[in-house]
């Protein structure tokens, strides 16, 4: 065996262990990044309650959240430049890629009224049960044009726990 050969053969699992270590840790960064946004909603929803509080309509704190909103990211698609006007026309695509918008309408005035009356964590916690509930459903048809990825024992499992956390967290 030449010695090339020989380096060969060693490189190759040590290069499969560099992207498997590569992997898990891009995983983990996505990890993090998601909790950090999970931890953004109550955030904003707590400060959307106090706006709804100073301005007297949640309706009102909703329509300022999304115009501040609106404008930082018009401010950060223009700075990376990220938009072109042909992105925004609509013959050929369904109906519904056009609805986040309004899904947020109801969610963010409609956070505000429940955490005024339910409390952040309760409020949260049905919020992240019926996301869990609505993602599995998605998941297991394919909706909405994600990979259909099928329901399991153990998805259902968390859910399930998810669904008594959520019983506990409103009884104690």
């Amino acid at each position: 065996m030449f010695m090339a050969e020989r380096d060969c053969y060693l490189t190759v699992p040590f290069m499969l262990s560099e992207i498997i270590i590569l992997h898990m840790q891009t995983k983990i960064l996505f990890i993090i990044m998601a909790l950090s946004l999970g931890a953004i909603l109550p955030i904003q929803a707590a400060i959307n309650a106090k706006l709804a509080k100073t301005v007297g309509s949640p309706m009102v704190a909703a329509f300022v959240s999304f115009s501040v909103g609106t404008i930082g990211l018009l401010l950060f698609v223009l700075a990376a430049r990220q938009i072109s006007w042909q992105q925004f026309a609509v013959h050929g695509r369904p109906w519904w890629l056009w609805s986040g918008g309004i899904l947020g309408i109801f969610f963010v005035s409609g956070i505000v009224v429940v955490l005024a009356r339910l409390g952040t964590v309760l409020a949260f916690s049905l919020v992240l049960a019926g996301q869990m509930l609505a993602a599995i459903l998605i998941d297991q048809y394919g909706w909405l044009g994600v990979s259909i990825r099928e329901i399991s024992w153990g998805r259902m499992a968390g859910v399930i726990l998810l669904i008594v956390g959520v019983v506990m967290i409103r009884k104690f």
